[in-house]
This record gives structure tokens, C-alpha cells and sequence, in this order.
């Protein structure tokens, strides 16, 4: 573990950035359009061309380090939106042939997701 000790800080430290960057970002839009969640939105879809860009900068050119990547796509960018994270792993997906399993971690995330959250919140009524 110590061995990554160097790693685990520069993705804990922009996870913590992007977290503070998406928490800014819902500050300034959220009363510009208080009745739908356009912030997330944003958050998400900038996210996801962020991640996008950075992946491929960093596996096509030198531009972006190892360790930038590791900063920028699973530091700043997952904790800016995990979205943008499961899309490009869904893409990856995807770019590498597997449709199946693409439209499986897809739909699969999409319906267990909503069907977790939705019984986590039973199980908290229940509870309360």
C-alpha cells in the first residue's frame, strides 16, 4: 500500500478538486433554472468531454503524463462526476467490440441504479 502512496494522493487530491469544482458549479447554475437539475446536468456532460479529452490526449500524445492522468481523469474528473467515468468505461466498452457487455454495464447501471437508490429509500422510510 505504501508503494502507492504517491498515486493514491494525486487522485485524492483532484477527486477533492473536482468535488469542490462540481459542488461551485452547482452553486452558480442551480438558481438559474431552480425547478430542473440543470447543474448536474452541466456537471455530467462537461464531465464526460473532459474525461474524453484528457483519455485520449493521454493515450494518443505525451501531452498528458501518467501521473497527470491519473490527477486530471481519475482524480479531478471522478470526483467531479462519476458519470463521466461510466460513460467512458462504457465507451471503452464499446471501442473494444463488446456490445453485449456495453449495453449490459448500460442498462445495468441505468435500472440498478434507479432501483437501488429507489429502495434505499423505502428501507430509510421503513426505518424512520
Amino acid at each position: 500500500m505504501m508503494k502507492h502512496a504517491g498515486t493514491i494522493a494525486l487522485v485524492g487530491v483532484g477527486g477533492f478538486l473536482g468535488s469542490v469544482a462540481r459542488y461551485v458549479v452547482s452553486l452558480l447554475l442551480s438558481p438559474v433554472v431552480p425547478w430542473f437539475p440543470f447543474a448536474t446536468l452541466a456537471v455530467n456532460i462537461l464531465g464526460c468531454f473532459l474525461i474524453g479529452l484528457l483519455s485520449e490526449l493521454a493515450i494518443s500524445t505525451t501531452l498528458v503524463s501518467p501521473e497527470a492522468r491519473l490527477f486530471l481523469v481519475t482524480g479531478f474528473c471522478g470526483g467531479f462526476t462519476t458519470f463521466s467515468s461510466y460513460m467512458f468505461e462504457d465507451t471503452a466498452l464499446l471501442r473494444d467490440g463488446q456490445l453485449f457487455y456495453a449495453g449490459i454495464y448500460l442498462a445495468g447501471s441505468i435500472a440498478g441504479g434507479f432501483i437501488a437508490l429507489y429502495t434505499g429509500t423505502l428501507l430509510a422510510k421503513l426505518w424512520t
